[in-house]
């Protein structure tokens, strides 16, 4: 009996340490199981047209549904984190490596889904308002710029959103970067008469830009004002008009693509335009299509315009005695005749152009 006892006590006490042991390990599971179900962190934040956006954090995966979005997320050193972008996103290089998600006005939305993006990012009047709904409806967060007016507000919306990708740090470096650049050349440049300049988007119709346009205000950045005083974005001028206010120079952005419109020395040869005088004594300025697009390098085609209209406030003294401008910016007579262009970025109905072609990049 004292055997038996002993026996249904030792069977008693193993009983008991295995259900303390059950009871432990459920504890823990039970623990454990609302981090492992919980959903990723979220930030609340209200993008430029208003709409509160709900963001994951952190914000690992991008996609860019605009050119001037991916060249910002470039210039904040995020280019790890895009995973797709449009096919019109061709700067810088590595861009067009990215997967592609179709165009900007008709995105891919299962390409879209497909990279598991965190964020979209969209811009409005580039993007339509359709896109970023269906992205809703698809639980993909989508963040959108607003088309600026002046190369500030380019600035101010680049530092909104590296605050919105969590590297608020590098955004106030950009900033502080441009805004140095932007105030040395207002130092060389902003005591000098400003030349009158036409800024030719497309040449047949001819459609320049209007004065409340970023491109105006980078104009003006680079010493230049436009002849065209129009309250329209981008307004069609006529060649009489043009002849009339005689230009002293006329601008373009450069495109690399060879199945751009005519080359800037073909306009001569053009019916009507020899009766402008720029034209007729070959008065071109040709800067990068950066300035097109409202990114932290339009601060680069600012420079180069104010280089091309105005060398003598870069003349500099370097030991040979030679000055270093003619090397850098020859005369402009002597320059090759690129193509050019504009970015799909800088027309805010991002539509065909009246009696032109479409927009391409």
């Amino acid at each position: 009996m004292k055997e038996f006892a002993r026996l249904r006590l030792r069977c008693a006490v193993s009983a008991a340490i295995v259900a303390l042991l059950s009871c432990t390990a459920l504890s823990r599971a039970q623990s454990a199981s609302p981090i492992s179900s919980a959903s990723p962190a979220y930030r609340e934040v209200t993008d430029e047209v208003g709409r509160s956006v709900r963001i994951p954090q952190p914000v690992r995966r991008i996609v860019s549904l605009a050119p001037s979005l991916t060249e910002t997320i470039y210039a904040l050193g995020l280019q790890d984190r895009l995973v797709g972008d449009t096919i019109y996103c061709d700067y810088p290089p590595d861009a067009q490596k990215k997967t592609k998600v179709g165009g900007a006005i008709n995105p891919s939305l299962e390409q879209i889904a497909a990279l598991h993006p965190d964020l979209v990012l969209v811009t409005k009047g580039l993007n339509r308002l359709e896109t970023a709904d269906a992205l809703e409806g698809l639980g993909i967060s989508s963040y959108s710029t607003v088309h600026p007016h002046t190369v500030e507000e380019i600035i101010t919306s680049s530092k909104k959103l590296s605050d919105v990708l969590g590297v608020p740090e590098a955004g106030a470096s950009v900033a502080r970067e441009m805004q140095r650049r932007l105030a040395d050349l207002q130092q060389r440049v902003g005591a000098l008469a400003a030349k009158r300049v036409l800024f030719v988007v497309w040449t047949q119709p001819l459609i320049s830009v209007g004065k409340d346009t970023f491109i105006a205000d980078a104009l003006r950045r680079a010493g230049a004002v436009s002849i065209v005083d129009s309250d329209q974005g981008w307004p069609q001028v006529s060649l009489e008009e043009v002849a009339r206010l005689q230009p002293e120079f006329l601008v373009f952005a450069a495109s690399h693509s060879e199945s751009a419109s005519p080359a800037v020395e073909v306009l001569a040869t053009l019916p009507g335009w020899s009766i402008v005088d720029a034209v007729s004594n070959r008065r071109f300025a040709v800067i990068s299509d950066a300035v097109n697009r409202p990114a932290p390098r339009i601060v680069t085609a600012i420079e180069d315009l104010a280089k091309q209209l105005h060398p003598e406030a870069f003349i500099e003294k370097p030991e040979n005695g030679k000055e270093k401008i003619e090397k850098e910016n020859p005369p402009l007579n002597q320059r090759p005749a690129p193509h050019y262009s504009f970015s799909l970025d800088i027309l805010q109905d991002h539509s065909t152009i009246p009696g032109g072609c479409a927009c391409a990049h």
